[in-house]
């Protein structure tokens, strides 16, 4: 038996006041509500950008191999190789 999921409250979109007034002045004139402008915004963004966001996925994936050396690297921006050179991770347990 599945618990049912409790739903998600909405979270505020904070953006810069010249931006929300685009959105304020796109939702007037296009007769949609603001909520629903930056929506099909989004979603047409990520949508036009859907190859670099394949890309930045592989390369994630690829330096995520389960080990805390890899986990190191991603989250430092420095590379295994770099984060060998400075002494190492040891491994989970250690």
């Amino acid at each position: 038996m599945t618990m049912p999921r409790p739903a998600k409250r909405q979270a505020p979109l904070k953006v810069d006041p010249a931006t929300d007034e685009l959105i304020s002045q796109g939702a007037h004139f296009l007769g949609v509500t603001k909520k629903d402008l930056v929506a099909t915004a989004v979603r047409v963004y990520l949508d036009q950008q859907r190859e670099q966001v394949r890309r930045g996925m592989i390369e994630s994936m690829k330096v995520l191999d389960g080990s805390l050396s890899s986990s190191v690297s991603l989250l430092s921006g420095l590379s295994p190789e770099r984060v060998t050179e400075l002494g190492g991770t040891g491994d989970w347990e250690e």
